[in-house]
């Protein structure tokens, strides 16, 4: 439990308080618990218990409350008849109660809460050091321990409020801001209409919960809670949505506030005894410990799957070699950690001292290093480096402290005019104002309670309505769009210029001596390679995505059977020239045209099986914005046609790379071994980048495949033959061309 006071001598007169209640850890545990501890006062006079001091503790000599739990009394020391506190003066004091004992069968100092409390000192000296933040107002603190406790919580309210009255000042209640109370039953605003927290709601805890052991097929599981709302409405929650998806709840046990012997053996006979080996645990660590002892230490049980809560899942419990047996597999979710610049020098130099308010780190000082049960001296030098205190590279419940304090800092500068021109960089401490003004989150208020937009539509840039999605596709207008058309014009163009310049020289040498006929279809289909890419660009429509990739396909197969019939001319060229060889007469201009239809056949049935059985359509994919595109219901039908390109080109490439040291000058087999390493560079290239391109640039990688693949062919295969029959005519005879005379 935790509260925050607000001592304010200025703002309404000289010495008139103003009361921030901000209640942590168990803010809900005192409010919902003051009915028991009213009965309780009834029947065994706790109020006057309270009110009492019995006895000195045995280890400081300083009185002590006594309350209805004996143990209690030795977490809680007594200074001039009231609880320890933490505390420095301020214009504006910051009060909180944190859970630096936990009472089991004996009270343990848990160094946990100690570094969240130092936190909050921490985040208050900081902010007195921030000369924009309450620049002319001191912030001061009074912490002091609950003991996780309902009536020791009680207990250090009431002193507050009577320190409080003790000034002679008026208290006025404000808001609560909560750094770990995640209880659900917060969240009603007619109970509390002011309670704030810097947690999320255990609805949100609850249903990661049920996920995660329905995930892992856990739908056999028991839960144990204790008597506080926190437990209550945790176990209820959980249970009402595992029971939704089919799981069943074996038992539930609940620890009371200040469990006997016999209660814990009896709660560890049915954890022992019962067939569910999964266990869920809405509870702090301190309420769990007397039940993990006697579970661990006297009767030595393992094999129980434990689904912890936020509250002791990152505990230190867990990290003890004692409870490893028992504990090691420990699954939950926590807070997101973080790291607070500044906050580990802080705490390094934390340093006992006699002075009064120190109690508290005396008291950590002595648990952490033994002074007192090794009966040894603690010098206050002692290094605190090797200290789980001072880990503080992923902070959690500690950052919600830092936040809560922030935002009481932020929420006064903004009440107190502080960034007013007028005031220059001064706060109007004379202001006066209500409780109920000490502000709210500053988000919008449906945050918290998400609402999915229907299909195609998404949320605007303040996350508060849905407007429809723009869509999206490869144009014909935009930049990339237009790049790549400009570059398909450019390679129809030029496939155009080389036939027309084949046509115009078809009666010469270079042009005959591999078949003109094959050249000039070849030169037909690099120009079909080269419009295909249009039909990639545009808003995608039926016709458009069943022709694409039929088109791409069946062109390049086309142009790569037109170079393999190329490639196997001039083979068996070069063995027709050896005596008694009749290979290229076996293999005249019918049999090339045979070659061609029977490689690209099988290319042309596979895609009109495609388009027949599972044809592409117009698919409006949400994942990217609304990105038009063209859906393929059959995948391996691309990778199929992309297969049998692959498989042609490396032919060509083989068959090209073993005729390319034939002895004739202008082998054309050389030409067709570049070209294909290019393509084959072009096409193993484009996988990976068109499996990982998102949207419409995946369309873009796949045309940019094609214009690459089609440029180097026609560059690498006619640019060199162009070059000779425009430039150099003169080796353009056949003496040069076969290399048989000398040039």
């Amino acid at each position: 439990m935790g509260s925050v006071w607000v001592k304010y001598p200025t703002l309404i007169g000289t010495n008139y308080w103003l009361l921030y209640c901000v209640f942590f850890k168990l803010f809900f545990i005192v409010f919902t618990g003051i009915a028991d501890a009213v009965d309780d006062s009834v029947e065994g006079g706790v109020v006057k218990k309270i009110e009492s001091v019995e006895k000195k503790m045995n280890s400081f000599g300083i009185k002590e409350v006594s309350a209805v739990d004996p143990s209690l009394s030795q977490c809680v020391k007594l200074f001039d008849s009231e609880p320890l506190a933490l505390h420095s003066d301020g214009d504006v004091v910051i009060g909180g109660v944190f859970p630096l004992h936990y009472v089991a069968s004996h009270p343990h100092f848990d160094h946990r809460a100690f570094r969240w409390m130092m936190t909050m000192v921490f985040a208050i000296e900081e902010i007195n050091r921030n000369s924009t933040l309450l620049p002319d107002v001191t912030l001061g603190y009074r912490i002091m321990d609950s003991c996780d406790h309902i009536h020791t919580s009680l207990r250090a309210l009431f002193s507050l409020i009577r320190t409080s009255q003790s000034e002679s000042s008026s208290c006025l209640s404000g808001s609560p801001v909560s750094y770990f109370a995640t209880c659900m039953c917060l969240a009603d605003k007619h109970m509390y209409p002011s309670f704030l927290r810097t947690v999320p709601s255990d609805f949100f805890q609850v249903r990661g919960l049920v996920q995660l052991v329905t995930f892992l097929g856990w739908l056999w599981v028991g839960t144990i809670g204790t008597t506080d709302d926190y437990s209550h409405y945790g176990i209820q929650a959980f249970s009402n949505q595992f029971r939704q998806q089919g799981g069943c709840v074996a038992f539930h046990l609940t620890i009371p506030k200040s469990p006997t012997a016999e209660e814990i053996q009896d709660m560890a006979d049915k954890l022992q005894s019962s067939t569910a080996h999964v266990v869920v645990v809405f509870a702090t660590e301190g309420q769990l410990l007397d039940l993990l002892l006697e579970v661990s230490a006297s009767r030595n049980v393992t094999g129980i799957q434990w689904v912890a809560s936020e509250s002791w899942v990152t505990a230190n419990l867990l990290t003890s070699p004692h409870f490893h047996p028992l504990l090691e597999g420990t699954l939950g979710f926590s807070f997101p950690g973080v790291w607070i610049p500044g906050l580990k020098d802080f705490l390094l130099n934390v340093r006992p001292s006699p002075k009064p308010g120190m109690e508290f780190v005396n008291m950590f000082w002595e648990e952490q290093f033994d002074c007192a049960a090794e009966k040894l001296l603690c010098t206050g030098s002692e290094d605190l480096r090797d200290s789980s205190y001072t880990d503080v590279s992923q902070v959690r419940i500690s950052y919600n402290v830092y936040k809560a304090v922030y935002a009481i800092a932020h929420a006064l500068h903004t009440l107190l005019n502080c960034d007013s021109a007028g005031l220059g960089k001064k706060c109007g401490k004379h202001k006066s104002f209500t409780s109920e003004q000490v502000g709210r989150p500053d988000v919008p208020e449906s945050s918290t309670e998400c609402t999915k937009c229907p299909e195609y539509y998404w949320s605007d840039t303040e996350k508060v309505k849905c407007v429809a999605g723009v869509e999206e596709f490869l144009s014909f207008y935009e930049t990339m769009g237009i790049i790549l058309v400009a570059l398909t014009i450019l390679g129809v163009v030029l496939t155009a210029i080389t036939a027309i310049v084949f046509h115009r020289f078809r009666s010469t040498p270079i042009v005959r001596a591999n078949n003109s006929e094959i050249s000039f279809l070849l030169l037909l289909s690099l120009k079909l390679c080269f419009l295909c890419s249009l039909v990639f660009i545009g808003q995608p429509s039926v016709w458009t995505c069943r022709l694409r990739q039929a088109a791409f396909g069946i062109s390049f197969v086309l142009c790569l059977s037109c170079l393999l019939v190329k490639t196997i001319v001039v083979l068996l060229a070069f063995r027709t020239n050896l005596p008694g060889s009749r290979s290229l007469k076996l293999f005249g201009p019918s049999q090339q045209r045979t070659l061609i239809l029977c490689t690209t056949a099988p290319q042309i049935c596979l895609c009109a099986g495609w388009l027949l059985g599972a044809p592409p359509f117009p698919f409006r994919n949400p994942t990217y914005q609304i990105v038009v595109e063209c859906k393929e219901p059959w995948p391996p039908g691309f990778y199929l046609v992309l297969g049998y390109i692959g498989l042609l080109a490396f032919i060509c490439l083989l068959l090209a790379f073993l005729g390319r040291k034939l002895p004739d000058t202008f082998n054309e087999a050389r030409l067709i071994t570049f070209s294909m390493l290019i393509f084959w560079a072009v096409w193993i290239s484009f996988i990976p980048a068109y499996v990982s391109s998102p949207g419409k640039f995946s369309v873009a990688v796949e045309i940019f495949a094609i214009l690459a693949s089609s440029f180097g062919l026609l560059l690498c295969i006619f640019l060199p033959k162009c070059y000779i029959i425009l430039m150099r005519p003169e080796k353009n005879v056949k003496k040069s061309i076969t290399g048989k005379y000398p040039r």
